[in-house]
């Protein structure tokens, strides 16, 4: 399978929040970052283009890549969208709608001195190539709920994006990439077409279309490893199956919420 790298990024600033800054990339490097992926030939796709090829449809350019932000942090309106545009790159932007302000109070999802997009700002981001998808309602580890709630969180999440956009949203993504095959048959019977994860993998035309691989850019990513990502080094290549540790942490945290000792997630 020949590797494509979907990057995933949270906040891009240079003064975040402690619970976010691990994973938090500063302006400067985030616009040497895409510097590096345009200087070493890959091409930037929408991510509509991977689902298509993993359907079925039209083969991927060669070297393709797909650029993904995750929550919906203001600095991707008012650091990433600029620095976006100016080098005519598409992404897409997976938020969470109870943290989203602008319309009544926002849901305790994240800490008080986070810093959240607006709705108001999700329009009109497709005219400048950024799709818009969700990310639930108030970003649980989905593996370890209910399924009533895993329904709240995944279509309560699609109706009120598209409810306040008007058109339809097709993209979903996993708080923490966190999912299980009874979350991913519920975002699927949601009417979701596409849903990343994590894995820190590279994902492919064969991966899976409800559990797409991302490398995750972390605040430590350095440049030697970020320049052989962009080469298609370092990583794995989706699909491939669960592991054992995998499956054994899923255990363990439904196992800690159903003793109401939650683990606490950060990214």
């Amino acid at each position: 399978m020949t590797a494509v790298p979907v990057f995933l990024y949270h906040s891009v600033s240079t003064d975040p929040p402690s619970w976010i800054a691990p994973f938090t990339v500063g302006p400067r490097v985030f616009a040497e970052q895409l510097e590096t992926m345009v200087d070493s030939g890959l091409r930037l796709v929408p991510l509509r283009m991977l689902v298509e090829a993993q359907r079925g449809g039209p083969p991927l350019p060669a070297r393709s890549a797909v650029l993904t932000f995750d929550d919906g942090f203001a600095d991707f309106h008012s650091t990433v969208l600029p620095l976006l545009v100016r080098l005519g790159l598409p992404a897409t932007l997976y938020v969470t709608t109870g943290a989203l302000r602008g319309r009544g109070p926002a849901d305790d999802v994240f800490p008080p001195e986070s810093r959240m997009l607006g709705w108001r700002q999700l329009v009109g981001l497709d005219e400048y190539g950024v799709e818009v998808g969700g990310h639930t309602r108030t970003h649980p580890q989905l593996d370890t709920l209910s399924a009533r709630r895993v329904w709240d969180e995944v279509a309560g999440c699609g109706r009120e994006l598209e409810d306040f956009l008007g058109r339809r949203v097709t993209s979903f993504a996993y708080p923490h990439g966190y999912s299980s095959p009874a979350v991913r048959e519920q975002v699927r019977a949601a009417g979701w077409t596409s849903a990343t994860a994590v894995r820190d993998a590279f994902s492919s035309a064969g991966d899976d279309p409800l559990r797409i691989a991302r490398l995750m850019v972390r605040a430590d990513t350095d440049r030697d490893r970020f320049r052989q990502w962009t080469l298609g080094a370092t990583a794995p290549v989706a699909p491939f199956p669960e592991g054992p540790r995998t499956k054994g942490w899923r255990a363990y945290r439904r196992m800690r919420a159903r003793l109401n000792v939650p683990y606490k997630a950060v990214s």
